[in-house]
């Protein structure tokens, strides 16, 4: 579908997807530098996403009214203004690809390298560079792969986001949460939290599909972007991208499946993946097949239904099965799990002479089926161990690397890294995780301090009134679940 006014091209300036960028709002902040270029460099960008803003508003509102139609025209979109957009919210600090190329090196001479890459995207001349691969540790002890892209590659990954969210966000249904625009993981939580109180369920099915980034067929991905995307140039650039390649020990490997997780186009492209393959299947399952109530939470790969009767949880985890493998794509076998939970499970399953319900883990908590102090059903929510265990194993190594370092100094690190956190973690029932949290980091950093000197003066008194000083106490920061979810979503 042609844009009837594409001669204008302009770009939001929001928040990319994958969140690799900063928020709309730092975007407006002047580079470092004299007062008088700061104040002429905000001018500018400021213009430059009112331009952006209009354009894509049109793309926004034509895909609302068309939403089966295809976008023929939209290559034009992705002009300087867009690209400029799209560099100024990657992460300043993040690590360079196999270019070598930083942030800060690009940003030296920004407008002529912009124009030459909006040359090059347009002209058909821009290849993308193959990704380096670097492996992070996960919470389990297994290391996640990552794909870290050339700068250049990003800064067209990002603009071309920018562009397919204005389509995409009015198609992708209400129950998926990962990494879109004003979602977050906070907002997956209420609307499960919500669920499970509110709603008739009594059966979970926590479900994982196994290797995701690296099991999505790219044949089947590229279809699937040509079911709203016509243009042939933007199409081609997902190609380039997916073709691109990943270099690890001096060999580049290319493979007819994956995304390259950790590329700033990989989450949106997920998102489209399991939008046609699984979220609009099991919207119309729920409508057609359940019996019962039902209720689903996505957030990217990590998956949560909630059902009302046992036999429709059963039914549909047979059939998700069959769906998802017509599309390469596989159920983890020891983190997909069926369980009793929900407001009448613990009754139910005393009756029936069995022990407490099971618990299930979601986003970096454990959802437990507890009690308030009423003695009325509450479901309650705590830090995983693992993820606890796992952040404070990092922050062991940390200290020990700085242990020579200025106490204030160690007491500024501490108190971001614990601000994080609790940003996190502070959630209603999570009161005593939060204290245990603080406790541990208080004793790792004493143990730290002790081994300084061998004469010791780091007594419980003294570190009290160092962490008073520079630790903030475990407060509850969010609220109740339900209450932000009304909030949000008013019915």
């Amino acid at each position: 579908m042609h844009d009837p006014e594409k001669s204008d091209s302009g770009i939001v300036a929001t928040k990319l997807t994958n969140k690799a960028g900063r928020p709309a709002a730092e975007l407006a902040e002047p580079r470092p530098g004299t007062k008088g270029n700061a104040d002429q460099q905000t001018t500018h960008r400021t213009q430059s996403r009112a331009r952006v803003t209009q354009a894509l508003d049109r793309v926004r509102k034509a895909a609302r009214q068309r939403k089966k139609e295809q976008f023929t025209a939209l290559l034009h979109h992705i002009n300087v203004d867009m690209l400029r957009t799209a560099f100024y919210a990657l992460k300043r600090k993040a690590a360079p690809g196999v270019d070598g190329m930083t942030w800060q090196d690009y940003e030296s001479d920004l407008e002529l390298r912009l124009e030459d890459l909006h040359g090059r995207v347009h002209r058909g001349a821009y290849r993308p560079q193959p990704s380096r691969r670097t492996y992070i540790p996960k919470a389990d002890g297994k290391q996640r792969p990552l794909a870290i892209a050339a700068l250049e590659d990003k800064i067209v990954q990002g603009a071309t986001v920018l562009v397919l969210n204005a389509i995409y966000e009015g198609d992708f249904v209400g129950f998926s949460y990962g990494f879109r625009p004003r979602r977050g993981p906070h907002d997956a939580l209420d609307a499960l939290s919500t669920a499970i109180k509110l709603r008739k369920v009594n059966w979970i099915l926590d479900a994982d599909i196994q290797n995701f980034f690296g099991a999505v067929s790219q044949d089947w991905l590229v279809r699937f972007v040509k079911h709203r995307i016509g243009d042939e140039r933007i199409v081609r650039l997902v190609q380039k991208w997916l073709k691109a390649g990943i270099l690890e020990d001096g060999v580049v490997t290319v493979d007819d499946r994956g995304t390259g997780q950790g590329s700033v186009i990989s989450p949106l492209l997920a998102n489209i993946y399991l939008h046609y393959c699984f979220d609009l299947w099991a919207e119309r399952w729920r409508r057609q097949e359940a019996r019962g109530d039902m209720i689903v939470v996505r957030y990217a790969d990590d998956l949560v239904i909630g059902f009302e009767r046992e036999g429709d949880a059963r039914r549909f985890l047979n059939a998700m099965r069959d769906r998802l493998g017509k599309f390469t794509l596989t159920l983890h076998p020891d983190k997909t799990r069926l369980i009793e939970f929900g407001r009448f499970a613990a009754t139910d399953r005393k009756r029936r002479g069995l022990g407490k319900p099971e618990t299930f883990a979601f986003l970096g908590f454990t959802f437990i089926c507890g009690l308030s102090r009423r003695g009325t059903f509450q479901l309650q929510r705590k830090t995983r161990r693992d993820r606890m265990r796992a952040k404070l194993k990092d922050i062991k190594a940390e200290l020990r690397r700085r242990m020579h370092h200025p106490i204030p100094e160690q007491g500024k690190w501490l108190r971001q890294v614990a601000t994080g956190h609790f940003a996190y973690y502070a959630v209603p029932t999570n009161s005593r995780s939060l204290s245990a949290f603080r406790h541990c980091v208080t004793d790792l950093w004493r143990r730290t301090l002790r081994r300084r000197s061998q004469k010791d003066g780091f007594t419980w008194e003294r570190m009290a009134k160092l962490i008073n000083d520079w630790l903030p106490p475990p407060r509850i920061l969010h609220p109740w679940p339900d209450k932000r979810f009304d909030v949000k979503h008013p019915r």
